[in-house]
């Protein structure tokens, strides 16, 4: 459920000029490149993030930041935890894997269906306040092997959503932006500093300690890999 302050600034938000985007965000590195990007192509965008208890609800903190200071709308969806059963993200008894980069077969911090989940609640706010694209934040090159970054999952599901939904019925579909989905982490870096991403307020830790990266997960060493190989100090 919205609360009434987040239903109205997306109400407010209506009134800009720029057409309207939807932008995906979960407050990490490649969400928050993805969101500047949006703004980059002359969209006006609301952020949607999704509050399902995760290990590293932490992000939340920092999508909170970003939002607050780039002065744009910011709706949080809380989702029961149930809904992801199987991932080391959401249950406590599974541990987040360390040090397992590269390794072959899709690590457990996959959360089953949440893609399509988070797609499903961007694509009804996006129709509903007549936004032009939805942008998603996920990479097919330097990433955990998530079946659900893959390019042909995202265009069958742009197919759906041409198929069915009332904008794409009457043949002005909702476009569904993945700036980022051939990108390696260098280069994912290397636009977010042309940019100006303030990567210093970015989390991107599946299994923060007191609220610090753990520096071992998957989404650490990525972090760390594109960083180093940018040439850009990690902040």
């Amino acid at each position: 459920m919205l609360s009434k302050s987040e239903s109205n600034s997306v109400l407010t938000s209506s009134k800009s000029e720029k057409p309207k985007a939807v932008v995906l965000f979960s407050g990490g590195l490649d969400s928050t490149t993805c969101l500047y990007q949006a703004i980059a192509d002359g969209y006006h965008p609301t952020a949607l993030s999704f509050d399902y208890e995760q290990k590293h609800k932490i992000e939340l903190r920092s999508a909170k930041r970003i939002a607050k200071n780039l002065g744009i709308p910011h709706l949080i969806q809380k989702l029961q935890p149930k809904f992801f059963l199987g991932s080391s993200l959401t249950e406590k008894k599974l541990k987040v894997p360390k040090n397992s980069l590269g390794k072959t077969g899709i690590p457990n911090t996959y959360v089953p269906g949440r893609n399509i989940l988070f797609l499903s609640f961007g694509v009804s706010l996006a129709e509903g306040i007549q936004a032009k694209r939805l942008y998603i934040g996920v990479n097919a090159l330097d990433y955990s092997g998530y079946p659900d970054c893959r390019p042909e999952f995202l265009k069958a599901y742009a197919d759906a959503v041409r198929l069915g939904t009332k904008a794409g019925a009457e043949g002005h579909p909702l476009e569904i932006c993945a700036p980022l989905q051939h990108l390696g982490k260098k280069e994912i870096v290397l636009l977010g500093s042309k940019l100006g991403v303030p990567f210093s307020m970015t989390h991107s830790c599946y299994d923060p300690i007191g609220g610090k990266p753990c520096g071992r997960c998957d989404s650490c060493l990525l972090r760390k890999k594109g960083f180093q190989e940018a040439g850009i100090p990690e902040k």
